[in-house]
């Protein structure tokens, strides 16, 4: 008999596809908590991504579930620590995104400092004279180029960030929890203590992953250090205090914000909408691209059929669970 598994969102037809040769596969599209709830004991697997919220309660009612795929680099939307406990073994996908999110944290950049978007809107008013009504009626349109681009997280995606911006003419900045001796090299990064980032750069990336030590790392005081900047989020919503950011934006102590994460997602509603001019809102999709959602497809379907071959794959989240459950005990192929 074939593994069981459940795809909780809409994956790309080819890997796809791939998964359905080896498993029997059912395309559940954004399950509400209780529909998952019921079907849940009928599966060996899940394939989740960030929207599938997979919580203590859900993981408590997933009787033979012995592996959930992460068709993220993000795990935050799993409770690990409760099914480690429960011996199910929990994996991600690493690599695949880094390039399309720093695309997206430039395009973002680029938005908010030279204010695409609110010029996008302005035109589809009727209102073509921009020069007249933007330059009298508002603050300074700014270029990126000859910016100091502070860079908060030099993993995959800070370096693929850090090259991008480089070659836009900035100078860039970075903390990270380790010195990244190659990508100073390449782009004569300078590595700083975390404020000293924040106080002389021009412009803050934040691509951190959400831990217990990053939650609201962007707070009230280091705001404060952060007067006549900018800040763009392409990490995780929960890295910023958001009403800290709003009260620096209406105060005008912060410049500017663009963000594709929330501290609470789906987000319907912020006094954020109301700040056209400061801000750039997207709806948490700084990954997606026709090639990378195929590619990490692909990587979340290797990452679980591995594991059901009683392999041990190198984005396996929760190392712990080998003690719980052994890896040759979820053998189904």
């Amino acid at each position: 008999m074939k593994p069981k598994v459940a795809v909780l969102f809409k994956m790309k037809s080819k890997p796809l596809e791939e998964l359905r040769r080896y498993c029997d596969v059912d395309v559940l599209l954004y399950p509400e908590k209780e529909d998952l709830i019921r079907v849940i004991h009928q599966y060996d697997a899940l394939i989740v991504s960030p929207l599938n919220k997979i919580d203590r309660e859900i993981i408590e009612k997933a009787g033979k579930l012995k592996v959930i795929s992460c068709h993220s680099a993000g795990y935050d939307h799993v409770d690990i620590d409760i099914a480690t406990k429960k011996g199910i073994y929990v994996t991600k996908v690493s690599g695949v995104l880094s390039e399309a999110v720093a695309e997206f944290a430039i395009g973002l950049m680029i938005a908010l400092l030279r204010k695409i978007a609110y010029s996008d809107k302005f035109i589809r008013q009727g209102k073509w004279e921009s020069h007249k009504v933007i330059w009298s009626g508002f603050k300074e349109i700014e270029t990126v180029y000859g910016k100091k681009v502070g860079i908060l997280g030099m993993g995959a995606i800070g370096k693929a960030i850090a090259r991008r911006a480089k070659a836009l003419g900035t100078e860039i900045l970075y903390w990270s929890r380790s010195r990244k001796e190659d990508i100073e090299k390449e782009v004569d990064a300078k590595y700083l203590p975390f404020e000293e980032v924040l106080k002389q750069s021009d412009i803050i990336v934040l691509a951190l992953p959400a831990t217990k030590e990053t939650y609201h790392i962007i707070n009230e005081e280091r705001l404060k250090l952060m007067e006549g900047k900018y800040l763009v989020n392409i990490g995780r919503g929960v890295l910023v205090d958001e009403k800290a950011v709003i009260k620096a934006l209406k105060e005008g102590k912060l410049k500017g914000y663009a963000t594709d994460v929330f501290e609470k997602e789906p987000i319907q509603e912020s006094e954020l909408f109301e700040m056209e001019w400061e801000t750039v809102l997207t709806p948490h999709y700084a990954g997606l691209s026709k090639e990378s959602m195929e590619d990490m497809g692909f990587q979340a379907v290797k990452n679980l059929l591995k594991l059901l071959r009683g392999e041990i794959p190198e984005d396996l989240v929760n190392k712990d669970v080998l003690k719980v459950r052994p890896i040759e005990s979820i053998k189904m192929l």
